[in-house]
């Protein structure tokens, strides 16, 4: 049972009404859905491509990535094996599947400002993602900024209009007669875009009548950046101490809803994949323990561990040219392949571990290498479903589709979702 803060049980308590008659009377499609990192589908190890996705248990499948450029007028699919595109939406289709491209990402977001920033650019783009979509046959658009008015991976071109801007353009998108049939959407922070002050939007009213949903990435919550060892994607975190309070799913969920954005337009986004730190023994275990693990732990902040063979290499610069740290990044898949949990995605008594009963986040540390991970399992994705059904959210999406295994990760939200049940009547 999660324990929620009176606030957020307030909010969530106005919602209640619109959840129980979603779930009693007649029920909107609940989104089932992922990212597919297109990078993973060729000269990766091991190869994630279009033959390993559960088509029959999607909705709608995002492309990931096209990424703005310089010339306004063009997406580019560089980096993403573009080519395997087409076979992506004739498959998605073939399966009764809504085939999205996403736009953006961490890596792709430093040209958005100037793609939308004037009126001309505006045209010029809206133009750019509606022949995008045409040539494909896609049928929607997910938008991912990283992020308006706020600095993601160091050089983006920033603008204080940039929320302003966005609107602006989504506005004309979707006036336009392809973008008009498209589904659009937008992977969100767990605040609000940025105004041009920098504060949160206090009414998304606007982005609300524009898009068809928002996903709240929920997730990269606690990380090499952190001070302490804590959640990947944490559900809620009101009740833990005020300083290990970072943002949950929670949290996320009434920022949205309070400023406007309906909660049936709202997908939470979960994650396949966990992170790792370097924790000596000393930390590691609860005082006088040698077998508790101890909550929010100190790490090593020098020490930068390598995850599994999907991994950012230090030796790789990233998209602004700097070389970048190992990123300690751990997929479900990786776990289970590296003895770390068993082949039914559970713990075992080789390694420590534990369940963090607030966040429904597992751990467990090896203790010879001097790594902890924080990830999330079968439990973790039970209960997220758990939520998204009770408050009548519209679904989930996963990043990513490939670091699942044997969809144990996918089977368990979709069953606390409903729709295994679904499929059967």
């Amino acid at each position: 049972m999660v324990s929620f803060s009176f606030a957020v049980l307030f909010l969530l308590f106005l919602m209640t009404s619109c959840a129980h008659s979603q779930v009693t009377s007649t029920k909107p499609k609940i989104i089932s859905s992922a990212w597919l990192a297109g990078w993973h589908t060729a000269n990766a190890t091991p190869t994630f491509d279009l033959s390993n996705i559960s088509w029959s248990k999607y909705t709608d499948v995002y492309f990931s990535f096209a990424m703005p450029t310089v010339k306004t007028q063009t997406l580019t699919l560089d980096g993403s094996n573009g080519d395997v595109l087409p076979s992506f939406v004739q498959q998605a289709h073939a399966n009764g599947v809504n085939a999205h491209v996403s736009v953006g990402g961490w890596d792709g977001s430093i040209y958005f400002s100037t793609a939308v920033g004037s009126a001309e650019n505006r045209t010029q783009f809206v133009k750019a993602v509606t022949d995008f979509a045409t040539d494909y046959s896609l049928d929607g658009i997910n938008f991912d900024w990283e992020s308006p008015n706020d600095q993601g991976i160091g050089c983006n071109i920033v603008n204080a209009n940039d929320t302003d801007n966005f609107l602006a353009f989504l506005q004309e998108l979707r006036a336009d007669p392809v973008g008009a049939n498209l589904t659009l959407s937008a992977a969100t922070g767990l605040t609000p875009f940025f105004d041009s002050d920098g504060t949160a939007l206090t009414n998304v009213s606007a982005f609300a009548d524009v898009f068809d949903f928002i996903t709240v990435m929920n997730y990269d919550i606690w990380g090499s950046w952190s001070t302490a060892v804590g959640p990947n994607a944490p559900l809620n975190d009101s009740c833990a101490a005020k300083a290990n309070q970072q943002g949950s799913a929670v949290s996320a969920v009434s920022a949205w809803y309070t400023a406007g954005m309906p909660v049936e337009k709202i997908v939470l986004g979960v994650a396949s994949y966990g992170h790792s730190f370097s924790v000596n023994q000393t930390s590691a275990f609860v005082s006088g323990s040698s077998t508790e693990l101890a909550a929010y732990p100190p790490f090593d902040a020098t020490v930068f561990p390598l995850g599994d063979s999907w991994d950012t290499d230090a030796a790789e610069p990233d998209a602004c040219g700097l070389l970048e740290s190992n990123g300690g990044v751990y997929d479900f898949w990786s776990l289970i392949e590296n003895g770390y949990l068993d082949a039914e995605g559970n713990f075992t008594s080789a390694f420590p571990h534990r369940f963090d009963e607030c966040s429904q986040t597992p751990y467990l540390y090896v203790e010879d290498a001097g790594l902890m991970i924080s990830f999330d399992n079968a439990e973790s994705f039970t209960a997220k479903g758990n939520f998204i059904a009770e408050y009548g959210l519209a679904g989930f999406a996963m990043w990513e589709a490939g670091g699942d295994f044997n969809d144990i990760l996918l089977d368990s939200i979709r069953s606390a979702v409903g729709l295994e049940d679904e499929c059967e009547q």
